[in-house]
């Protein structure tokens, strides 16, 4: 009957040796995993940081300003462009357009409202 405490004890001792190093050894595999994942971190904010000197130096006033000078051909602002408020257009003097359009289309009578049913309430169209 010893004897065979004695080999369960050794059984058991053997048994929580090989649980510790599995512990052991999954703590070291997520330490390293997790050192790695501070290093993409870190590599990533690197890249914004860099990305974002390089759009500071692409947006630069004098560098788009020479760019606009080159390619888009600009007029030099000229004093008969700058006027007063009073002699800017209305806003509502042109219309609607599109109100007109549908108007003359006959379009402008209320209609059902979509997904309503043949009982549904009619809608105006404004």
């Amino acid at each position: 009957m010893v004897r065979l405490l004695n080999v369960l004890a050794v059984f058991a001792l053997i048994g929580s040796a090989i649980y510790a190093y599995s512990i052991k050894y999954e703590t070291i595999f997520h330490a390293e995993r997790i050192v790695k994942l501070k290093h993409e971190i870190k590599k990533e904010q690197d890249q914004i940081a860099m990305l974002k000197a390089e759009w500071s130096h692409l947006t630069r006033p004098e560098r788009v300003q020479a760019l606009a000078d080159k390619f888009l051909d600009l007029q030099p602002l000229g004093l008969r462009q700058i006027v007063s408020a009073d002699a800017l257009p209305a806003r509502g003097a042109k219309g609607d357009a599109i109100g007109d359009k549908l108007e003359a289309l006959g379009l402008s009578e209320p209609t059902n409202t979509p997904g309503g049913g043949a009982g549904a309430p009619v809608t105006p169209v404004r």
